[in-house]
């Protein structure tokens, strides 16, 4: 299948709403974001983020923000399709406009084959720590050190390479709060690597949900390749109509998802964790940070902490008991 890509050319700020109303409004079948600010980590030491080639980078305007969006022929089969969709993309902008800086707003369009849209960014992903978790892709080695909690990774065409730093805080928070044993849900989990993480870092139980079906695909043989699929299971739709979901009680909740839809299901979350069990919420723009914390603490959640990199805040709440 071809496909055709959309590439819109705008801000960090828009980034978050622009994701979101491309896919639930506009019906792409994927978004993939390239913010010059995400890959250019400074190295504070030896075993900081290094994943990228800074030749690879040296034409880009670094305040600028590619959205790129697919959708297939059979969406868009003829020209006036492919012009309607593009317009519709235009309007959306506008919309946010009003609201948030959106950059220019220029929509660069091209086809391209499934092939190239699962492997061309494989040139950006390199070995990476984060903490103790040390995420190789599955197609590159590496040397592995004493300590190192090794994930073999290939999101494929899902969403979570590891390398933007709302997973990077997520999985610096399960590292702080996971102490061994616990049962843990991963919400919206992409291609597993939370859940994955959670796994390597102790937890007993871990339960990872998302409503796309190639998610879900990918995100199960990330767990069989990683050797965890005896505590590690992956399930499609929404969490509170899983029946394999039913009656657990996790003592924590990890979701890098969006602001709106973390504000959305927060009390869903507070109700079926345990009493002074944690939840990790990230995937959050700086700007949307204070209607999350508002939404979490009217759900019933302490705000225990909050960290923020780059442009993106992750907060990690407790339910009270």
């Amino acid at each position: 299948m071809n496909w055709y890509r959309m590439t819109i050319h705008t801000v960090t700020e828009a980034v978050e709403a622009l994701s979101y109303r491309l896919e639930e409004e506009l019906g792409a079948k994927g978004v993939e974001i390239s913010d010059p600010k995400d890959i250019l980590m400074q190295k504070k030491n030896p075993l900081d983020w290094d994943y990228v080639d800074e030749e690879l980078l040296k034409d880009l305007n670094r305040e600028e923000v590619l959205v790129s969006t697919y959708f297939s022929e059979a969406q868009l089969d003829d020209a006036a399709k492919l012009e309607e969709m593009q317009l519709k993309i235009r309007q959306v902008l506008e919309q946010i406009g009003e609201f948030l800086p959106v950059g220019s707003g220029q929509i660069d369009v091209c086809s391209m084959a499934e092939e190239d849209w699962a492997n061309n960014w494989k040139k950006y992903y390199k070995p990476f720590h984060i903490g103790s978790i040390f995420v190789i892709p599955s197609w590159l080695t590496a040397e592995v050190q004493e300590g190192d909690r090794v994930i073999q990774m290939d999101p494929g065409m899902a969403f979570g390479s590891g390398t933007h730093e709302t997973t990077s805080m997520c999985v610096e928070m399960l590292e702080q709060k996971l102490s061994g044993g616990e049962t843990v849900f991963d919400i919206g989990c992409g291609s597993g690597i939370l859940g994955i993480a959670a796994a390597k870092l102790g937890a007993g139980r871990v339960y990872c949900t998302d409503l796309d079906p190639a998610a879900v695909e990918v995100a199960t043989e990330n767990v069989k390749e990683n050797g965890v699929a005896d505590r590690v299971s992956v399930h499609q739709g929404d969490l509170m109509k899983i029946p394999a979901l039913q009656g657990v009680t996790p003592q924590l909740v990890v979701a890098n998802i969006i602001a709106d839809v973390i504000i959305g299901f927060c009390k869903d979350v507070y109700q079926i964790l345990a009493p002074g069990g944690i939840f990790i919420s990230s995937g959050i723009i700086r700007e949307r940070r204070e209607d999350v914390e508002k939404a979490l603490q009217d759900a019933g959640f302490s705000v225990i902490q909050v960290k923020e990199k780059g442009s993106w805040a992750a907060i990690l709440s407790e339910k009270k008991s």
